[in-house]
Parts: structure tokens; C-alpha cells; sequence
């Protein structure tokens, strides 16, 4: 699955850049800005973001097929894309919420590269909606999106969560194969005694040589 179609790039230079907010500077992420895990691409963007004034959703990501292990992970704005309701003909219609989504284009992709370091490769930086930055005047109106954060910080701590599911399953896995190799070698022993045990009673129940 390609993350990179429909997302304009902007040309960054490989030196820090940074947008003013009154006397505060933000660093902005550049093509070719490295971190040392994912988790610190996205601690990154989220900080960028609040400075910046909006709100980053974790987006798609790209996995090994081999181990499944995430290769590329895409950080948006929390405005990305439309929201489209599904129709439920069970249930009763249900009264239309305001859908936050803005089509907004926003993003920063980061991939892992030979060297396991996380590298952005895309950055879009103009979004299609006011921003409202906590540093500044209007930073009152980011209060109205605190749902949108506590949303982001659940879904943050499911993947953490997730992580360890994949952890202990391997564990586990570990653990029943080793279960398994134990049971066969110890089924081996036990044939071997219960093979002994019957010589043994073969020798005893032969008739004694006649002198």
C-alpha cells in the first residue's frame, strides 16, 4: 500500500527550518530529518503540531510482509480526509454529529531505512483550515478539540498496548514450541525405559539351561 498518492510534497532544505509564533519558534520537520524510533517521529510531529496549532492523528502505515514489522507510518492532521457515514438499516437513525474532518492535506511521512532510523521522506505543511496555536491570542479555540486529543492520546496508548500483544504472542509461541520439543524428547526416554523394561522381563521369563 503506497501512503505517498494524493499528497503534495513541499521541498524542504536538509537544515532546520522553523515558523515564528510572537516570540516563540517552532522547528518545523524537514525531508531527510532523522529520529531514533517511531515513537520519537511521532513525540516530534505531536509537539509540532501543538505548537503550530492543530491536532495530529496517527494515519496509515505500511508493513513487512515477511514479519510484519511496520515499515513507513504516515502523521496527519486530525482534519485529514472527509468523514463518511455508514449507513446501519438495523438501527435506528441516529442524529448527524459535526464531523471534524476538513479534507486537510497536512502531513509528515516518515520511513525506517537500512540503518533503523526513521527518516521523513514527505512533508506537507500547508493545511486547509485556520490553525489555532496555544502560544498565541486565538489559543482559547483549541479547547474545542480537547475530545480530538484524548481521542489521539487512547489511540496512541492501543498501539502501545498493541506492541505488547505482539511481544507476548511471540513469547508465547516461543514458549509452547520449546513445551513441544521437551514432550517429544520426553517421549523418546519414555519408549526407551518401557523398551528396556520389556527386555529385562523377557530375561527373566526364559527357562533356565538345562545342565
Amino acid at each position: 500500500m503506497e501512503l505517498e498518492v494524493g499528497a503534495a510534497t513541499i521541498d524542504c532544505s536538509a537544515e532546520s527550518q522553523s515558523v515564528a509564533c510572537e516570540d516563540n519558534v517552532v522547528r518545523e520537520p524537514f525531508i531527510g530529518m532523522e529520529f531514533d524510533s517511531e515513537d520519537a517521529a511521532k513525540e516530534f510531529y505531536d509537539d509540532y503540531a501543538r505548537r503550530v496549532g492543530f491536532i495530529m492523528r496517527i494515519d496509515q502505515c505500511r508493513r513487512s510482509e515477511v514479519d510484519k514489522r511496520i515499515l513507513s507510518r504516515r502523521l496527519s492532521c486530525n482534519k485529514q480526509g472527509y468523514y463518511v457515514k455508514m449507513k446501519n438499516h438495523y438501527e435506528p437513525p441516529k442524529k448527524a454529529r459535526t464531523s471534524t474532518r476538513e479534507g486537510c492535506k497536512a502531513m509528515m511521512l516518515v520511513k525506517v531505512n537500512t540503518s533503523d532510523k526513521w527518516v521523513v521522506t514527505r512533508f506537507v505543511k500547508e493545511h486547509t483550515h485556520p490553525l489555532v496555536s496555544s502560544g498565541c491570542s486565538s489559543g482559547n479555540a483549541m479547547v474545542r478539540d480537547k475530545k480530538d486529543r484524548r481521542i489521539q492520546e487512547l489511540s496512541m496508548e492501543l498501539e502501545r498496548q498493541d506492541k505488547l500483544c505482539d511481544l507476548y504472542r511471540e513469547q508465547l509461541i516461543t514458549f509452547l514450541e520449546n513445551v513441544e520439543q521437551q514432550m517429544e524428547l520426553l517421549s523418546k526416554k519414555i519408549q526407551v525405559a518401557v523398551n528396556n523394561v520389556k527386555e529385562i522381563e523377557a530375561e527373566v521369563q526364559k527357562p533356565p539351561n538345562n545342565q
